[in-house]
């Protein structure tokens, strides 16, 4: 059964395992496109063990092959279901976890993250990457502060609840929601 078809993969369950499968691109010579697909699928699933390893729950990886990963099927809530500024503080701490550690989600949003068993997962990692600048993880709590103003009503609050929860995990957490800001106003004014 397909749960989703993106730009660059499908992703579809199998029994209770999700497999992503990077799909080629037509356009690129085929022993460049499979080199680049297979690599991105590498890097995927060692970020998402990576992001595991920091203390942030993801699915477990079972299986890589090529350009597939096999991994274990989140049955939970989509957090743009059910956010709240508590699910959001916590949201906060593992972002803060998250950006510690060098890994940017690169897709944050409330679609790819569950609540499960009380539990935040993360998913979707195919356009995660390790850099610990200001910049990327400005960019990436960005992201997430657009999904709120677009999705949610009570946004402010649950920024403001994320900006605790960020600064009680993470040391850097002034410098990155100061350029948080710096971004939002050179979106304005492009």
């Amino acid at each position: 059964m397909y749960l989703t078809q993106g730009a660059e993969a499908t992703v579809k369950l199998e029994g209770n395992i999700v497999v992503k499968e990077r799909i080629p691109k037509r356009y690129r010579i085929q022993v460049l496109d499979e080199k680049i697909r297979m690599e991105r699928t590498r890097a995927e699933a060692r970020l998402i063990s990576e992001t595991r390893r920091l203390g942030i729950p993801t699915p477990i990886i079972y299986d890589i092959q090529n350009f597939k990963i096999k991994m274990e099927y989140i049955v939970g809530e989509p957090l743009k279901n059910v956010m709240n500024p508590e699910l959001s503080k916590r949201v906060g701490e593992l972002t803060g976890l998250l950006h510690n550690g060098g890994v940017i989600h690169g897709d944050l949003t409330t679609s790819n993250l569950i609540l499960k068993d009380n539990r935040i997962y993360f998913i979707d990692f195919g356009l995660a990457f390790m850099d610990r600048t200001v910049e990327a993880q400005g960019v990436d709590v960005h992201v997430l502060f657009q999904t709120f103003e677009s999705t949610h009503e009570n946004h402010e609050k649950l920024i403001e609840s994320f900006c605790k929860g960020y600064r009680g995990k993470y040391k850097n957490a002034d410098k990155v929601l100061k350029r948080v800001k710096d971004i939002e106003k050179r979106g304005r004014y492009a």
